[in-house]
């Protein structure tokens, strides 16, 4: 399957016709900062507690995940200029987060969202290579690019980075980050005491970069970990975001998890790769993923209706609508019909610190409304629709059948799993699908003893 950190290289599994089985990845996602969590739940747990991340991060290592993922918000969300206590709010610092979990877990990744806009490569490069050299190379790092001025505020950058700059800003701060972290030669460290050789000939190259974004001079701080520097991630959907991951991701957070979407953007990323000299099994593909299970099929869609109701409650729904209209819809009935009247176009409107994701709120208003009066929705089973449907409902053996599904049809290299509860959502997931896609030989029983992120992912050089 891949090449461990012993160079054993293990046959790849075939199916009855002699076909490639390609294995199954999967990530694990920690749920907060949007609806997806239902933090009313009995069973949800602090969100800032260090025993819920631990035991996140320990019953993903109890499922042989490839990684466990954590968000970040730079700021609270406001609604209506108020915080937005719909969403979960607060986190401590991501750093902090994995730096804990990597002294509790021994082969899980970890990876963590932080900005190319509001850090500089310099500092940022050394606090991924301290996590990767200190985890034994587990470390990763998603990137985001952030342009908004609701963030910037806050930071030395302000508001004026130009959102067509920022994968100008990204593509820069990798290319740097890669400079300091590949500054140290293999080996480099000789520590000879006989010879008094600390450092080897030659062992450090020198960053002298000058460009549009950044000054930076000097050497990297800290040697190369296992895996020589920490995998990047990033989950950018614009041509911009993909022409960017094609040339530098080793991981996608892809938003497309759907079949047939995910195989068109399977195709058209792995299809950039060979025009940058790069080999399709050097990036994987994880689109996010939501789950409900049931001993039954009607009891999973009897659940996920539950669930939804409890992650769109009525003050969400007409939330997640203003967040499309741009305006405040305060004196409209959950359970009643869309507005008629058309998104306000404005460059402020009454939710802050999310990203608009819709290029023509008015053009998607119009289709909604269309698509409520046709199925007689009512505003919150529109955004149920839109924001609480599940990607995968059923029992476990059909849930384990349609992850294969996707991964041995290329319309995706795995998943980055998401619970709805907190610490322990992925648990039943973890109990009852793991065995399933085990069983099936599609995923792994056991991590490989001392392989970095980069060689669990399956990644090549």
């Amino acid at each position: 399957m891949t090449t461990t950190a012993s160079t054993t290289v293990h046959p790849i599994p075939q199916d009855a016709a002699g076909r490639p089985i390609r294995q199954v990845h999967l990530a694990a996602h920690f749920p907060g900062v949007n609806n997806t969590s239902v933090w009313s739940d009995g069973k949800a747990e602090s969100q800032i507690a260090f025993s819920s991340f631990r035991h996140f991060a320990q019953n993903a290592e109890r499922g042989k995940f490839d990684f466990l993922f954590l968000a970040e918000g730079l700021r609270l969300r406001e609604q209506k200029e108020l915080i937005h206590d719909l969403d979960v709010v607060g986190r401590p610092n991501t750093l902090a987060i994995l730096a804990g979990i990597a002294a509790v877990t021994e082969h899980i990744g970890l990876v963590g969202t932080l900005s190319s806009t509001f850090n500089e490569p310099y500092e940022l490069a050394r606090q991924l290579a301290s996590l990767d050299l200190l985890s034994g190379g587990r470390a990763g790092w998603n990137i985001v690019t952030t342009s908004d001025a609701f963030h910037g505020e806050n930071f030395r950058r302000g508001g004026f980075l130009d959102p067509k700059d920022r994968y100008v800003r990204a593509e820069e701060f990798v290319a740097v980050a890669r400079a300091l972290w590949d500054g140290w030669a293999p080996g480099a460290l000789a520590a000879n005491k006989d010879t008094g050789e600390f450092l080897s000939a030659d062992a450090l190259t020198a960053v002298d970069h000058h460009g549009q974004q950044f000054d930076v001079k000097g050497f990297g701080t800290l040697p190369r970990s296992p895996q020589g520097h920490p995998v990047i991630v990033q989950a950018g959907d614009s041509a911009d975001g993909r022409d960017f991951a094609s040339a530098n991701a080793e991981v996608i957070f892809s938003l497309h998890s759907e079949f047939e979407d995910g195989q068109r953007f399977f195709r058209d990323v792995k299809g950039r790769l060979p025009a940058v000299g790069r080999h399709p099994d050097s990036l994987k593909i994880l689109p996010a993923a939501t789950f409900i299970l049931g001993d039954t099929a009607a009891e999973a869609r009897e659940r996920s209706r539950e669930v939804a109701l409890l992650q769109v409650s009525p003050q969400t729904a007409i939330s997640f609508l203003e967040q499309l209209w741009g305006t405040d819809l305060g004196g409209y009935d959950p359970d009643g019909p869309l507005p008629e009247t058309d998104p306000v176009l404005a460059d402020e409107g009454v939710t802050r610190g999310r990203v608009r994701h819709v290029a023509d709120p008015v053009a998607v208003a119009k289709s909604w409304r269309g698509l409520a009066e046709a199925e007689g929705l009512s505003i919150r089973d529109l955004v149920i629709r839109f924001a609480a449907k599940h990607t995968f409902v059923g029992t476990p053996v059909h849930v384990a059948e349609q992850i294969n599904r996707h991964v041995q049809e290329e319309a995706s290299d795995g998943f980055v799993i998401v619970g709805h509860t907190n610490p322990t959502g992925l648990d039943e997931f973890v109990d009852r699908v793991i065995p399933e896609l085990q069983e099936r030989g599609v995923y792994r029983t056991e991590y490989e003893a001392g392989a970095t992120l980069r060689e669990t992912l399956g990644l090549t050089q």
